[in-house]
């Protein structure tokens, strides 16, 4: 079975950086912090194995941090090398991962929204994971954003996912 990566979310404070990989019962945990990089490897109940690497946007102190292990993820905590420093981003590279929709041409057809998930769009999932579509969909204010799937799960490990 291929691997993917764990959806994963990061919150930057003054002393730490949290992150969190959101995989239920996972089992064989593997976390590597080092100074620049977090490796991160597990698989969940279904035997699909979820794998991240992600270089960090600064130094971190390897030894004061420290990870744990819940039933819906894992949460890593990761001591920054300079206190008091904010992280634009988790990771070195800057990637843009949503393209923001134009809204320039006549609006789409009715019959185009099929495509949509409608349950997700009542249910307020818009944003999340959707395996059956080649899209993902997210409203911030009145802005459209798409995100390809393909994409989405190629720099998952490297963004901040919280929708």
């Amino acid at each position: 079975m291929a691997r993917q990566h764990a959806r994963t979310l990061w919150y930057d404070r003054p002393k730490y950086v949290f992150m969190e990989f959101c995989v239920e019962d996972s089992t064989d945990v593997h976390v590597l912090i080092e100074d620049h990089r977090i490796v991160f490897s597990c698989k969940n109940p279904d035997g699909v194995e979820f794998y991240n690497e992600i270089e960090f946007y600064a130094k971190v102190n390897c030894k004061d941090s420290q990870d744990k292990r819940s039933g819906r993820s894992i949460t890593c905590f990761v001591r920054k090398w300079k206190e008091k420093v904010a992280w634009p981003r988790l990771t070195k590279e800057d990637i843009k991962l949503l393209k923001k929709v134009s809204t320039k041409g006549p609006p789409p057809a009715m019959d185009d929204l099929d495509a949509l998930d409608m349950a997700a769009v009542s249910d307020g999932r818009i944003g999340e994971e959707q395996t059956d579509g080649a899209f993902d969909f997210l409203w911030i204010g009145h802005n459209l954003y798409i995100c390809t799937h393909q994409g989405f799960l190629e720099y998952l490990s490297l963004c901040v996912c919280m929708f």
